[in-house]
């Protein structure tokens, strides 16, 4: 019988350790993926170390995936074998159910398992996926290069497209790493005012050449009294994973403007009174569905979005792991799978 690898968390807070495995069948409705590329993600961390309870070990994670459709399974439509497709963070229910109310693989009461989280993920040589979850992969696109959009670049697309800014207007990114490095490029390509928000000036080069037109340095100045000296930000998208520099920044935000929070830091304070007098908001935002992933794909092919990786072989996803969680990697990391 064929047999694959993967690369298998055994239980809450153990090392990656490699497995051979026959390769699996897809059942009614799922597809098998021969997986070319997978990013690794900060949100891999509620499977390795268990953050998430209810959880089934052991366990592949890995929802950054980019393949190639190899084995189709019954009752689907519109895909082939040889089609290029990517798997994203959310299930295979979500969205596409055409009773989904929240756009959110864990509110969503017909879940039918979140990638690399409640089901096998990415970090394998193959992996079952539902056909509702996948998104077409433009043929001319690196799967290497292309793998974090499935999350890292749909969260920042999506929170662009629904904060409220329109081209013309000031939008701040806040943090120039993983996710901010997508911001900064998906905002100047949709026409918006793109400023860069950072502690230090080692990434303002970097910055306005991914296209901000402006840099603020958080340790020299308050960011949100800079913000107001350019008019005021209509969005601010807040990558950054500390409550207290994003409570610094949101008093930055113009009449009617918008905080998206795709950072993740618990529990976060904000001034009431000084959203009621701007009629301002704070929001959380996360991922998608298959479709915006698709959208999120196309606007990169055709915009020249890149994101900037680290690679590792599929053998090494522990290093390559751990160098994610330390925060020292320029920007992504992501496992080549051959």
């Amino acid at each position: 019988m064929p047999a694959m690898r993967a690369m298998v968390i055994a239980q809450p807070g153990s090392r990656f350790r490699v497995e051979e495995r026959a390769v699996p069948e897809p059942a009614r409705h799922e597809v098998r993926i021969r997986v070319h590329a997978c990013g690794v993600c900060h949100s891999d961390s509620m499977v390795v170390q268990g953050h998430m309870p209810g959880l089934v070990y052991p366990r592949v994670p890995g929802h950054e995936v980019i393949g190639t459709i190899e084995a189709i399974g019954a009752d689907i439509d519109g895909w082939q074998v040889g089609t290029r497709v990517g798997v994203g963070w959310h299930s295979g229910a979500c969205g596409h159910c055409g009773r989904c109310r929240h756009g959110n693989s864990f509110a969503c009461e017909n879940v039918q398992g979140a990638t690399g989280i409640t089901r096998d993920g990415g970090y394998a040589t193959h992996m079952l996926a539902r056909a509702s979850a996948l998104a077409r992969v433009p043929e001319d696109m690196d799967p290497v290069e292309s793998a974090p959009l499935l999350c890292a670049g749909i969260t920042t697309f999506n929170a662009l497209r629904h904060c409220g800014a329109r081209p013309g207007d000031l939008v701040a990114v806040h943090g120039v790493g993983g996710l901010g490095h997508l911001a900064i490029q998906f905002a100047a390509r949709q026409g918006l005012r793109t400023v860069a928000v950072n502690r230090g000036r080692d990434k303002e080069q970097l910055a306005r050449s991914l296209g901000a037109q402006d840099y603020i340095d958080s340790e020299r100045s308050d960011p949100a009294a800079a913000l107001q000296a350019l008019g005021g930000a209509t969005a601010i998208i807040a990558t950054v994973t500390s409550a207290e520099a994003m409570q610094a920044i949101v008093g930055g935000l113009a009449v009617n403007g918008t905080m998206m929070v795709i950072g993740a830091v618990g529990a976060l304070t904000v001034n009431s009174l000084e959203l009621l007098g701007k009629r301002a908001a704070v929001k959380g935002w996360y991922s998608g569905t298959a479709v915006d992933s698709e959208d999120t794909l196309l606007f990169s092919q055709r915009n020249r979005v890149v994101a900037t990786n680290e690679i590792y072989p599929l053998e090494q996803a522990q290093t390559a792991y751990e160098r994610m969680m330390s925060g020292k990697a320029r920007f992504r990391v992501v496992l080549k799978v051959e």
